[in-house]
């Protein structure tokens, strides 16, 4: 048996060096045990035999050491769990890949593979965990203000979410405590220290009574489901977050606050209503003539003979909207790609398979839903044999608006999800920059097919794009829960 000593508990590094040159050396699994120490050497000697010198198992793979990209992510994030043959089980699934089974992380139903999967999910719920409570506060010290914050982790995540921290809080100095590794930013450096204890954490300051005042404010006895927000936010966290000492007084309330919500005189909508401003649309009604009002199949039929603008030329056809003329939701997108250009339908391309796959994880069934894009037309550049998406400019949206306002007084939705900034300006008739109007409701107004309201999110393309997978996981969460809010918005 031999025996290889990392250097720490997440000394990726280390366990990938070792593995490599286990495996073309022949060291079966069976043969090796991963631990962690602080050796003067990576590998040590075993009780059984010297490094490097077990009976061949099997024939290396030919062409020398490779595995695959999804392994070695999946490697990265199992190592952070807390499982101490998490590196024997990582080690067994590079032994397989080098000698035959060059996909086995595909092959879900496989015993190993699916418990490297639990434990990289595992430590994802804890990442998401560290990320949503995680609260600082304020410590003084004679040269700066630092602030500083404790988190018991169920994984060893500190290192891996550090990179994170700083960039969220790039021009404050923090510490972050945790049992067993601490992380200081200083505001230009990054270091790291041996764990710590809570009592280094103040008790109160100024943060932790914003953060009272705060979830009090946005607190809803309405909706106050106990079992959904112990499950987001089991209680094992409530002693370091300061708003949750408000909890029990507030679920003790809610059902007299609920009440006296329900006897109140119903209020105006405080949300400040959008003018609407169609100018380029009016323009185009003039030169071109009026499009008369009907229903879906009336309007997508007189669509194909739509010439307002240049795109229909290269385009291989129309793409009208798709969905029940009653849908009381209404998603709206850029404009057709590649794949609906061809098909003849929205939303059938890789987004829309994304889209998809988002509503099913938001509990909205897509037959319910119209949808539909801001401009009818495929927009591409040529390149070789492939078309290159291009992003319609305000004369195309404008010359599209006529449809989009017919579709809406055709379906009347009461909730209107505006998937883009293309979509949004389409429908507001404004810039609008994402990230500062996502996630809210915005009431429309009346001229476009009733009383409504708006909602407005990110394109599914735009998180097809995204190179980073952590980046993709995150935004893909915040799609799903922005879907979420808008099937909340339907609901009585």
């Amino acid at each position: 048996m031999q025996s290889v000593i990392l250097a720490h508990e997440v000394d990726f590094a280390g366990w990938r060096d070792a593995a490599r040159r286990l495996a073309i050396d022949n060291v079966a699994p069976e043969q090796v045990h991963f631990s962690v120490g602080m050796p003067d050497d990576l590998f040590a000697q075993g009780h059984d035999e010297p490094v490097g010198a077990p009976p061949p198992a099997a024939a290396p793979a030919p062409g020398g050491f490779t595995v695959s990209r999804a392994l070695m992510e999946l490697a990265q994030t199992v190592i952070q769990a807390r499982e101490p043959e998490r590196f024997d089980l990582l080690y067994s699934l590079v032994w397989r890949a080098q000698h035959g089974e060059r996909r086995i992380v595909e092959v879900v139903t496989d015993a190993a593979v699916q418990r490297a999967i639990r434990l990289a999910q595992s430590v994802r719920r804890d990442t998401h965990k560290m990320r949503a409570f995680l609260r600082f506060r304020e410590v003084p010290e004679p040269d700066a203000t630092r602030y500083v914050a404790w988190f018991e982790p169920e994984h060893y995540i500190v290192e891996a979410n550090a990179d994170f921290f700083v960039r969220r809080f790039a021009t404050m100095v923090f510490s972050i405590l945790t049992p067993y590794r601490s992380v200081h930013w200083t505001g230009s450096t990054l270091e790291f220290g041996p764990g710590a204890d809570p009592a280094q954490v103040p008790d109160d300051d100024a943060l932790e009574r914003y953060w009272r005042a705060y979830f009090r404010a946005i607190f809803n006895p309405a909706r106050l489901k106990i079992s959904a927000m112990t499950s987001e936010m089991p209680k094992k966290y409530w002693r370091n977050l300061p708003e949750a000492a408000a909890i029990p007084e507030l679920i003790r309330s809610a059902t007299q606050r609920t009440e006296t919500m329900l006897e109140a005189r119903p209020v105006a909508p405080t949300e400040t209503k959008i003018k609407p401003t169609p100018a380029p649309a009016l323009k185009l009604e003039q030169e071109y003539g009026p499009v008369h009002p009907g229903s879906l199949a009336e309007l997508a039929q007189a669509a194909t003979e739509c010439r307002r603008c240049h795109l229909w030329e290269p385009a291989t056809q129309v793409v009208f909207g798709e969905g029940p003329q009653d849908a009381r939701m209404m998603m709206v997108g850029e404009q057709p790609g590649d794949q609906e250009d061809l098909a003849g339908r929205p939303f059938v391309g890789p987004a829309g398979r994304l889209l998809d796959q988002a509503m099913k994880e938001a509990g909205i069934e897509r037959s319910t839903v119209y949808v539909t894009n801001s401009v009818k037309h495929f927009k591409f550049e040529a390149r070789g044999k492939r078309r290159i998406h291009a992003k319609p400019d305000l004369t195309e949206i404008g010359a599209c608006s006529v449809w989009l306002a017919e579709e809406r007084r055709a379906v009347k939705p009461a909730l209107l999800v505006m998937l883009g900034a293309t979509a949004a300006r389409a429908v507001l008739g404004r810039t609008v920059t994402i990230s500062r109007e996502r996630s809210r409701p915005i009431a429309l107004p009346e001229t476009f097919g009733g009383n409504s309201q708006g909602l407005v999110t990110v394109h599914p393309s735009y998180l097809l794009r995204l190179p980073d997978e952590e980046a993709k996981q995150r935004e893909y969460a915040a799609f799903v829960a922005d879907l979420r809010l808008a099937r909340s918005l339907l609901e009585p």
